[in-house]
C-alpha cells in the first residue's frame, strides 16, 4: 500500500511547505529538517533545523515551529494543532510536542537513529505519559529522506577531501 494514500491533500501541501522549510536549514549549512504547527487549516508556526545558526542545541525545526507558533497563538499550549515535520521527531522534540499539546504529527522520513516514534522506541505509545498526541508518519517519505541523505553525502564528500 501506498503510505502516502493514508493522508489528505492537506496533509501533503502542508508537508511540501514542510520540505521548502528544510531547503532553507540545508542552504544555511544545517541538517535538512523542516516543520510547520497549522491550526484550523492555517500555518501557525514555522521551523527549520538551526542549532549550528543560533549555537542553540535545542534548535531543532520542531521546536523553532512550536516557538513560532506560541508567539502567533500566545499560549504555549496548542491543543488541537497538527505538527508536519519532515523528520521522524527526537526525544527532546516530543517533550517540547507533549508540553504543548499538539494534538497530532505528521512526519516524512523515519530517523533510525535518533526517531522516537517507532524507530528506536516509541515515546508516543507510552502510557504512563500524561499526554499522548496522534502521530503517523511516511508521508512523503522518499523526498524527506533523499534530501537528508543528499545532505549527508556531501558532507561526508566535503570530509572526505579535505
Amino acid at each position: 500500500m501506498n503510505q502516502d494514500a493514508l493522508f489528505d491533500a492537506a496533509d501533503e501541501s502542508f508537508m511540501r511547505e514542510a520540505l521548502a522549510l528544510a531547503r532553507q536549514a540545508a542552504d544555511a549549512g544545517e541538517v535538512p529538517v523542516g516543520a510547520l504547527v497549522v491550526l484550523d487549516g492555517r500555518v501557525v508556526g514555522r521551523g527549520f533545523n538551526q542549532p549550528i545558526l543560533a549555537n542553540d542545541p535545542t534548535a531543532h525545526a520542531e521546536v523553532m515551529a512550536l516557538r513560532d507558533a506560541g508567539q502567533v497563538l500566545q499560549n504555549y499550549r496548542m491543543p488541537g494543532t497538527t505538527l508536519y515535520v519532515t523528520l521522524e521527531p527526537c526525544v527532546m522534540c516530543t517533550g517540547a510536542i507533549f508540553h504543548a499539546r499538539v494534538e497530532r504529527i505528521v512526519f516524512g522520513a523515519t530517523d533510525p537513529k535518533t526517531g522516537v516514534a517507532g524507530s528506536v522506541m516509541d515515546l508516543y505509545a507510552q502510557t504512563q505519559l500524561n499526554h499522548h498526541a496522534g502521530i503517523r508518519g511516511g508521508l512523503l517519505a522518499s523526498e524527506c529522506g533523499a534530501m537528508l541523505s543528499a545532505f549527508f553525502a556531501a558532507r561526508r564528500k566535503r570530509r572526505d577531501t579535505n
